[in-house]
């Protein structure tokens, strides 16, 4: 939701739409460019860190996908997503014994490095002394997302071109709290799961489906055919208190600034608002997202 459409949500109160749905200075400056640089591209990190590597012998992952934090390094290791463990030289205590215990276990090698080596495989990331080299995210088609779908009324989310990777995790994390049956991405410009993106949900990417589309509009048309209410956020609309939210439904969640887009606003059924009162009338996309997953989750119960 964009600072206008989280603003003051004080629309008029609607029904549910009908079954028949209606149509609608250098040095400086060159070190800030170089770390901006670093934290787009996972090949640049690794590269770095070979280079230093040459010097002490230490290995990389073997993919630019990482995992890191305590938590979230607990889980890709269940899942048997590991390929190269890096716990940090000096670190001590239980969460290491449990972690070496599930590298030992799952036959992951362990390498013992600085916590400089950390820091710039996390771009100075929380890492709190645990970083995982992974095998890619595999994400699922729209298909095999409504095969692997168990229940028959399924609550699925779809983030309309999200940017900001710690939203992403932090509404992982609220989705499989509240039981959402699956998270819908698009394949272009929009986060994916990232590194950033596990340590944030604390593992919680691993529990939730993920399906990634090409044409987000063309996969709100195949969910409408398929008995799906699609429903979106704005600043004018059903108060999200009135939501019917109720057997097969899909909640849009749009980009951190524009919004919804104005395509995809034409597929949506009905818009939901959320009433705000006070100075600075805006509100996190993840934030937003985590009310109206929980709405839908005490009325789905």
């Amino acid at each position: 939701m964009n600072k206008h459409q989280e603003k003051n949500f004080s629309g008029e109160k609607k029904k549910r739409p009908s079954q028949s749905r209606t149509d609608e200075k250098r040095g400086g400056q060159n070190r800030s460019t170089e770390k901006r640089d670093n934290k787009r591209s996972g090949k640049n990190r690794f590269d770095q860190v070979d280079q230093l590597n040459k010097q002490d012998e230490i290995e990389t992952p073997e993919t630019n996908e990482i995992a890191y934090g305590y938590h979230a390094v607990v889980e890709v290791l269940k899942q048997g997503k590991v390929n190269k463990l890096f716990l940090q030289a000096d670190g001590k205590g239980q969460n290491f014994e449990t972690v070496k215990a599930l590298a030992q276990e799952n036959l992951v090698p362990v390498k013992w490095v600085p916590k400089s080596k950390l820091d710039l495989l996390t771009d100075d990331g929380i890492h709190q002394g645990f970083v995982a080299g992974t095998t890619p995210y595999e994400y699922l088609t729209l298909d095999a997302l409504l095969e692997k779908t168990e229940n028959p009324n399924p609550f699925f989310v779809l983030l309309d071109e999200l940017e900001d990777p710690h939203n992403l995790g932090s509404i992982l994390r609220t989705a499989d709290a509240a039981g959402v049956d699956g998270i819908i991405l698009p394949k272009h410009r929009a986060v994916g799961v990232t590194g950033t993106v596990v340590k944030t949900s604390t593992g919680a990417v691993e529990y939730v489906p993920i399906a990634r589309v090409v044409n987000v509009n063309m996969a709100v048309k195949k969910l409408k055919e398929a008995g799906f209410w699609i429903f979106g956020t704005d600043m004018e609309g059903t108060n999200f208190k009135e939501w019917n939210a109720t057997g097969k439904i899909v909640l849009i969640i749009g980009n951190e600034g524009r919004g919804i887009s104005a395509g995809l606003k034409k597929e949506v059924d009905e818009m939901l608002t959320i009433p705000m009162n006070g100075h600075v009338q805006s509100l996190n996309a993840s934030v937003a997202a985590a009310i109206l997953i929980y709405e839908a989750f005490m009325k789905r119960r």
